[in-house]
């Protein structure tokens, strides 16, 4: 313990308090400076972080689109079902005698005309039959002739000449069952068409009701297609259909409608849809594969956009739409989908550009840049 008296004076006082508190103003002197040197870290800190953000997150550049003018136009909503060709008309030409084959004038393949000869049919028998009924037939249309004269002049009884008339009657029927028989001969065609098969052989030993040849007729032909339950209302009112032959290089045909079988055909519930087709040139075949184009629905004078550019998230269905440089999202509502073009039925009008390709890299109130803009759906498909 020190044995030095304080100063009585204030000079010394003052001295003495100074040189007894220097540590405490020395760590408070410290002290201070560490909150100073702090704060300016802080600053500092803020201004290099400020500066990294600037040189990390520029200005987002602006992103390359494609848009689409909008502008009134037509929608459809269709069907495109598969389907084959069948000849209008398949029929089995049969014997209708008996008799031996001892002609054939046509071969498969060849077309022909309604009383076009196919064959003939060995006709000894049936001309010897017609003969014998001829002669028959012309005795008692003499004896039933003298027979009348006796009765108008009141010889015979009324009876004897109903007997005579009776014979007549019978042997004229005989005749002209022998005539038909011989006609039958002669095999003709019974319509237009083309043969497929021919079973009738020189020699061959034909019985009633034994086939002759299978006929086609294929000037027109009918297209056949399977309408699913869900589009039957829409078949029923069509008139036509256009058609795509597939085996023809896609050739298109406009079909009418003939028949829409009023129960389903098959355990898959499909519906037989028959179309005429016109086939005057031969160039269709039977057996051929066909697609059928069936429109359901049509809307006209409305917008349409590709569906891939409507994006949708949770149950919102929005496009981006260009104005002044500037993506601005517009909520839409669809209807009608033809294709991959689908109709907007409300949150877009006319002469709206629509922004179809770099929509997904866009958000709303960014700006773009246009790098090609289409005025219709047409320059789609280039």
């Amino acid at each position: 313990m020190s044995n030095v008296s304080p100063p009585t004076t204030m000079r010394g006082k003052i001295v003495y308090f100074i040189w007894n508190n220097i540590p405490r103003f020395i760590l408070l002197a410290m002290v201070v400076l560490i909150f100073v040197l702090m704060g300016s870290i802080r600053e500092q800190s803020k201004i290099i972080a400020a500066d990294k953000a600037a040189a990390v997150s520029p200005e987002k550049p602006k992103i390359n689109v494609i848009t689409l003018t909008l502008s009134p136009t037509t929608i459809t909503n269709r069907i495109n079902l598969p389907g084959s060709i069948e000849p209008w008309t398949k029929l089995r030409l049969m014997s209708k005698l008996s008799g031996t084959v001892v002609a054939v004038l046509v071969k498969e393949g060849d077309h022909i005309k309604q009383g076009d000869i196919l064959a003939r049919i060995e006709a000894t028998d049936y001309q010897i039959a017609l003969t014998r009924s001829e002669a028959a037939y012309n005795l008692a249309k003499a004896e039933y002739k003298r027979d009348k004269t006796m009765y108008d002049k009141g010889v015979i009884a009324t009876s004897a000449l109903d007997t005579k008339k009776t014979r007549l009657q019978t042997a004229k029927a005989d005749y002209e069952n022998a005539r038909l028989l011989l006609s039958r001969t002669t095999v003709t065609s019974p319509m237009d068409g083309v043969i497929r098969s021919l079973n009738a052989k020189v020699g061959l030993q034909l019985s009633i009701g034994a086939p002759i040849a299978e006929i086609l007729e294929i000037d027109r032909l009918k297209g056949v297609v399977g309408i699913p339950e869900s589009d039957v209302s829409a078949v029923r009112t069509l008139d036509s259909v256009d058609v795509t032959i597939q085996a023809l290089n896609n050739k298109k045909v406009t079909a009418k409608k003939y028949f829409l079988s009023p129960s389903p055909e098959n355990i898959a519930r499909l519906y037989s849809l028959e179309l005429e087709i016109n086939n005057r040139d031969g160039e269709i075949l039977a057996g051929m594969f066909i697609r059928a184009d069936i429109i359901k629905e049509q809307a006209d004078n409305i917008l349409k956009i590709p569906f891939y550019s409507v994006i949708s998230r949770n149950s919102e269905q929005y496009v981006y739409i260009e104005e002044n440089g500037i993506a601005k999202k517009k909520d839409v509502t669809l209807g009608i989908m033809e294709k991959w073009m689908v109709q907007v039925t409300s949150g877009l009008h006319n002469g709206d550009k629509v922004i179809i390709e770099g929509h997904r890299d866009v958000e709303n109130g960014q700006k773009v840049k246009i790098v090609k803009a289409l005025t219709s759906t047409e320059e789609l498909k280039l």
